[in-house]
């Protein structure tokens, strides 16, 4: 019997004012999205009508969780909050300005060679990938053959991605994911395939076809498991 594929849709949260101001949110509570942010998530509902989702998972944060909330309702399904989504610990850079940031020599080696920084007092980025892939790999297990939403942040959508495509976290920052942007990661044991990747336009057209990934034809790249 043919393994059965599972879709994780990574959905990042909508807009929240510290976006707006350029400032590093992190794990800040009570950053919750604002008016833009809000109808931003009413249409992810829109955008996701056609897709069977059988279960809806977020990080623990305020503006994901209430990014989530919309689908939630609509498909009458539980928000369920992992600590393993959670955005990276950024330690003291946490509610910093960006352009401040920016201007330490620290920022060049965050965005040129991630995997060698620590951010101060917090993680580094490849802990926070191992982090989120762990948590990923839970969520296949548990919804073989099922369409689920998972709802992040910027990075750690970055990081999954990067894994399963098989680049190097150095080159992560090469990835971009915007507000509600949707990407797809079909995933079996055997392999996995990329289907989407930073989607913020219409999306009549995302629900794959059934024979999008076969996973007898497709060879596991390095970061597939």
């Amino acid at each position: 019997m043919a393994e059965a594929t599972t879709h994780l849709l990574l959905v990042r949260h909508g807009e929240n004012d510290y976006v707006v101001e350029g400032r590093l949110a992190g794990r800040t509570p009570g950053v919750h999205l604002n008016e833009k942010g809000r109808g931003q998530a009413q249409a992810v509902v829109k955008r996701l009508a056609d897709m069977p989702v059988a279960a809806i998972y977020s990080s623990p944060l305020e503006r994901c969780r209430e990014t989530a909330a919309p689908l939630a309702q609509a498909r009458s399904l539980p928000v369920r909050t992992l600590p393993g989504l959670l955005e990276v610990d950024y330690g003291e850079w946490q509610g910093g300005k960006l352009k401040e940031l920016g201007k330490t020599p620290e920022w060049q080696r965050v965005q040129h060679h991630p995997s060698r920084f620590r951010f101060p007092g917090g993680e580094t980025l490849r802990e926070m990938q191992n982090r989120l892939v762990d948590t990923v790999e839970t969520i296949r297990a548990n919804h073989p053959g099922e369409v689920v939403a998972v709802f992040g942040h910027s990075d750690p959508i970055k990081s999954v991605l990067a894994f399963y495509l098989g680049t190097p976290i150095d080159l992560f920052q090469r990835i971009m994911i915007d507000p509600t942007s949707v990407s797809i990661v079909a995933l079996r044991e055997a392999g996995c395939a990329i289907l989407r990747i930073n989607d913020t336009g219409p999306l009549p057209d995302l629900k794959p076809p059934a024979d999008k990934y076969d996973a007898e034809q497709a060879q596991p790249q390095d970061g597939c498991t």
